[in-house]
């Protein structure tokens, strides 16, 4: 069961408040630190292993360099996402650049600054080749369809996900690479989200040895390496287990020796790009009560809305709530949770049982280090708020202001009305 506590006292968090008002997002330095270490430990056995963070769970440059101090790299998507990787120390091999339906400016930065490109399609290699040249080192991303059976709301299933290159494409992509000069290979796929089974992840790391066999021995071509992508879950739910990094590691590692050290493929280069499992339980929604509605139903309002996490709208996502000061208290009143957003799915809890909550209360929601702030939008000319980081000495410091109206208004010339 996951223990779904805070890093910071009640009077610590009235302290931080007063200097910053709410709403917030407010990451745990110290905890991000320790998780990344486990997940590296986890695959210390691995002649080399890299994760490449995905940077779309937490675009924030602070964040990206704690990371590249503990030997992450970036997993980008976009040409933003490479420039915060660049700006934040990553470039170079340290950066896989995997997108879909992507221009060519992107292509252009990702050669410009040496990052690894995975192709998600067939037709993306004469692409790349017009718009930036083809590097020596190309990977493909693996679509399994029907041979891989799993997936979930957020990715689709396989065979309906619109990424990835099916197995006839894979081989023949590669050929076509190797015949334009190509020298080194990698292999990638990403076929889940949010997981919580960690044999999952061993069944796609077999499926993948597999692939590394088969195009060694059609094609003749040594795969250098393979990222086997990100989606393992966090336990958004109190009564839900987190996956034990360790498991998986030791899973891969019994994968590997009779997949491809067996077949005299060692050594290979391991790769993940995690994100959720990351910063996602280390980070955390701060806001307060504002009004409180009885009508067919119970509602808070509160000072923040869906532009600071959207995940309960659009995926009626749970994730837990915490009334700050009232931990103890019985859970005797039943809630929905709401946003200011002309939208009824601006909510972020349906009918939870809580404890009363007052107007004024300090209200934490939980897990929202991952696809929280990240997902921001201003529909409704709504802004996003702040992202402050919990420093390992305990100290705050702010590294995102939240977003004013100037902002807003920045792409607009009014004088011409």
């Amino acid at each position: 069961m996951a223990n779904k506590t805070l890093p910071f006292s009640q009077e610590k968090l009235k302290r931080i408040v007063s200097q910053y008002g709410t709403p917030f997002h407010i990451y745990d330095e110290k905890a991000i630190r320790e998780n990344a270490r486990r997940l590296t430990q986890a695959f210390a056995w691995a002649p080399e292993f890299k994760e490449y963070f995905a940077v779309k769970a937490t675009p924030n440059p602070y964040l990206l360099k704690i990371l590249r101090e503990e030997g992450f790299g970036a997993d980008c998507s976009s040409l933003a996402e490479l420039v915060l990787a660049e700006k934040s120390g990553i470039t170079g091999e340290n950066i896989m650049f995997t997108s879909n339906d992507t221009p060519a400016e992107e292509f252009m930065k990702a050669r410009e600054i040496g990052a690894v490109i995975n192709l998600d399609d067939i037709t993306h290699i004469e692409f790349l080749e017009k718009v930036a040249g083809i590097p020596d080192l190309i990977s493909f991303r693996y679509n399994p369809g029907p041979l891989r059976s799993g997936g979930n709301s957020i990715i689709g299933t396989p065979e309906d996900a619109k990424y990835g290159l099916t197995k006839e494409q894979l081989f023949h992509a590669y050929k076509i690479v190797q015949d334009k000069g190509v020298t080194r290979f990698g292999l990638h796929t990403m076929v889940i989200s949010n997981e919580l089974n960690p044999d999952y992840f061993i069944e796609t790391a077999e499926m993948m040895f597999d692939l590394v066999v088969e195009l060694k021995e059609k094609l003749g071509i040594k795969i250098e390496f393979v990222n086997f992508g990100g989606g393992i879950g966090i336990p958004y739910r109190p009564e839900q287990e987190p996956i034990k990094l360790e498991y998986v590691g030791e899973g891969v590692r019994k994968a590997y020796e009779e997949r491809i050290a067996s077949k005299n493929l060692h050594p290979l280069k391991l790769a993940m790009e995690c994100g959720r499992v990351i910063t996602g339980p280390y980070g955390y929604l701060v806001t307060r009560a504002l009004h409180k509605k009885e009508i067919y139903k119970n509602y808070i309002g509160l000072d923040t809305c869906m532009v600071d996490l959207m995940r309960p709208g659009i995926y009626g996502a749970y994730h837990h709530v915490t009334v700050v000061g009232k931990e103890a208290l019985p859970k005797d009143h039943v809630y929905d949770i709401t946003g200011s957003l002309c939208e009824n799915n601006d909510k972020f809890a349906v009918d939870r049982q809580l404890p009363r909550i007052d107007l004024g209360d300090l209200i934490v929601i939980h897990d929202t280090g991952a696809h929280g702030h990240a997902m921001g939008f201003n529909y409704n000319g709504k802004l996003r708020s702040a992202e402050l980081l919990l420093k390992e000495d305990g100290t705050v410091d702010m590294i995102r202001r939240a977003e004013t109206l100037e902002d807003y208004f920045a792409t607009l010339d009014f004088s011409k009305l």
